[in-house]
């Protein structure tokens, strides 16, 4: 009851993105304030936690980035939402390969989470690495953000339209339990939902105004810098009105209204509405593709027939169930799908051509 009470502090009725927020992000009753949701321990598993090799292709975009932008003396790398490090570890092991781009990179981690930090720091151990807490700090260019599952577990707001009628979600407070329910949607709020023609049609509207104050930041760095970013996350290209809030415990689904503070809560991407946020911000986005095209245009098979090569049964047929798992349509190859945002004179393709 405490931890509800902090929740909701003096007011018994919350925006569900404000909840959203503090269910997942304070200091002291949020869910990554808390835990480590990752890994067959935690709650869920993310690509980098399935294969380094889902690492080592994202690697291989960053180079081939970095060269299309002149091989800079000086580039940051900014990963949002670092996770437990995973990618890190292997973006630093790999990188060392290449000496050139390795003396040149500084790979800043963009994580809020103190308990996760803690856990990050013990597995990275670079003078190439720092924290920020602020994307505000970062001050030179030219600049690669990259999102692995970030843009899913950023709180989101929830609209209903019925005929003429649009209703916002709030989380309320009564008897100890945590309901969701609608009220009649503000003029403000409905605005920004015409602005990105939201409300054709009737249903549930998902709009990540979280979400869009994180990008704001990044798309002016990367105006200003010059550079990118790239976001892998699971979602949708075309419009659905349905609601796709959906909370996680132990790798099971679990009601967004129990285990508060203790089990996972994300949204599936809306992968349009962000093309056209990149786009009213001044930035260019060729196409979006699912993560199997991605993955394979990177190279990810012939990798992973060379790494077997050298292996025993076992190790290939693990290695290969991995690959399955990252590729194959009706697992996370077509669920996930990656977005390449750039400046409006950048030439460099997300799958290169």
């Amino acid at each position: 009851m405490k931890k509800i009470d902090k929740i909701f502090d003096k007011s018994k009725s919350i925006s569900l993105d404000l909840y959203l927020e503090k269910v997942l992000y304070d200091r002291n009753v949020g869910y990554y304030s808390k835990n480590n949701p990752f890994g067959i321990k935690g709650d869920y598993i993310t690509a980098p936690n399935i294969s380094n090799v889902f690492c080592e292709m994202i690697v291989i975009w960053v180079i081939n980035f970095w060269e299309n932008l002149k091989k800079p003396k000086n580039i940051n790398f900014i990963e949002l939402g670092p996770g437990n490090g995973d990618f890190c570890f292997t973006l630093l092991k790999t990188l060392k390969n290449f000496p050139e781009i390795f003396n040149s990179i500084n790979i800043k981690l963009y994580e809020k989470s103190e308990k996760l930090i803690k856990i990050q720091k013990k597995r990275i151990i670079s003078k190439k690495v720092s924290w920020i807490k602020n994307l505000h700090q970062i001050k030179k260019g030219p600049v690669i953000f990259f999102g692995n599952e970030f843009l899913d577990a950023l709180p989101i707001k929830q609209f209903k339209k019925i005929n003429n009628n649009v209703y916002e979600r709030y989380a309320t407070l009564s008897k100890d339990r945590v309901n969701l329910i609608f009220k009649k949607a503000v003029k403000k709020q409905i605005s920004k939902l015409q602005n990105y023609e939201l409300l054709k049609h009737n249903g549930i509207i998902e709009y990540p105004e979280y979400g869009f104050r994180e990008l704001r930041t990044i798309c002016k760095k990367i105006k200003k810098l010059n550079g990118g970013a790239l976001f892998i996350d699971y979602g949708y290209k075309i419009k659905k009105n349905i609601d796709t809030l959906q909370s996680v415990k132990n790798h099971k689904f679990n009601s967004v209204n129990k285990n508060i503070g203790n089990a996972d809560i994300t949204a599936l991407v809306n992968f349009d509405l962000y093309k056209k946020y990149f786009s009213y911000n001044g930035l260019i986005v060729e196409k979006i593709i699912n993560q199997s095209r991605f993955l394979q245009k990177m190279g990810i098979i012939q990798r992973v027939e060379t790494l077997s090569n050298k292996m025993s049964f076992k190790d290939k047929s693990s290695l290969y169930l991995r690959l399955k798992r990252l590729i194959d349509p009706s697992m996370m190859g077509e669920n996930f799908k990656v977005i390449f945002a750039k400046n409006k004179n950048c030439k460099f393709s997300l799958a290169f051509n």
